[in-house]
């Protein structure tokens, strides 16, 4: 293990690093009219994606579902210099979504970035406890679904092409080190990306959450740790490849490209700052996808800067 970390902490130099180095004006696709949306973003990971965003000239919106909290948020970016926007947004409650969809529409016509980092996690540590699996699964999966598909029809239409990233997890890698999927069943079905759909994936979850009723999850072959957790993100993962097929049927002009990304275990609330990486470092991948002058790099996994498996 030693080795891996020591590779990991010369990774993370070598990101830092790559932070620093401002982005040229032929790779610079975007403007300070470029519009960003980022979930779940008044604190941690999400505020600092908003942050690096908005550090690079772009219009950034702060989303988040407590609106005090948003808008003190936004405020101390906005006193920074920053062109920050917040609007309130639970990705939960489908009349919240259609008053974001409109206020966008109203106010900015459309946007450019969509960044899905609303999430909740609610074990800690070594404590692995289903008890708000329907709620985790709901908010991380079905949640992000929901926001990505009422979003789609608001991306702007340009040559650049329009981007979605979700914040996922290497918990839910399909052969990972750290959370082991051991229903083989369920993890040829999520490989087989030919095959994939969101049936499938919905199928999936659906079967944790009721042998999770049943009681019957823990011989089920699902992750040990943070189970319900890395299902749901092992859901969005799989999702991030169905989306990504589905929109590269778009014709040129109107692409969308979506990736997802692990940040890594930052120090962050949700760990209960027990992360071992920075939330400037944790945001550095999203932000840089979000980014990438050559955009047609689409359906895939990636942790610091680089790609990975799912």
């Amino acid at each position: 293990m030693v080795g891996s970390k020591e590779k990991r902490d010369k990774r993370l130099q070598q990101v830092s690093l790559l932070r620093t180095i401002p982005y040229s004006d032929h790779q610079r696709w975007w403007t300070s009219e470029t519009v960003a949306v980022v979930t779940g973003a008044n604190r941690g990971i999400g505020f600092e994606m908003v942050k690096q965003l908005a550090g690079h000239g772009l219009t950034v919106i702060l989303t988040s579902r407590d609106e005090n909290v948003g808008v003190e948020a936004a405020k101390v970016l906005q006193e920074g210099g920053f062109n920050v926007d917040f609007h309130r947004l639970d990705i939960l409650d489908t009349s919240s979504i259609q008053d974001f969809c409109q206020w966008i529409k109203e106010k900015y016509g459309f946007i450019d970035v969509l960044i899905n980092n609303a999430g909740v996690n609610y074990n800690v540590g070594t404590h692995n406890s289903v008890e708000y699996s329907h709620m985790v699964i709901s908010t991380n999966y079905n949640g992000t679904k929901n926001i990505i598909k009422a979003m789609i029809p608001l991306m702007r239409q340009a040559s650049p092409g329009a981007r979605i990233v979700n914040v996922t997890s290497r918990l839910g890698r399909l052969k990972g080190r750290h959370s082991k999927l051991e229903n083989e069943a369920v993890r040829a079905k999520l490989m087989d990306v030919d095959s994939l759909t969101e049936e499938i994936i919905d199928e999936t979850v659906s079967e944790f959450l009721k042998q999770v009723e049943e009681g019957t999850w823990e011989s089920g072959g699902w992750p040990h740790s943070f189970t319900d957790y890395s299902v749901s993100k092992m859901a969005v993962n799989a999702y991030t490849r169905v989306l990504a097929k589905e929109l590269s049927e778009r014709p040129d002009g109107e692409k969308i490209y979506a990736n997802c990304f692990c940040p890594g275990w930052v120090k962050t609330a949700m760990t209960g700052y027990a992360g071992n990486i920075s939330a400037e470092d944790g945001a550095d991948t999203g932000v840089w996808l979000a980014l990438l002058p050559d955009q047609a790099i689409t359906g895939k996994f990636f942790a610091e800067r680089r790609e990975i498996s799912f």
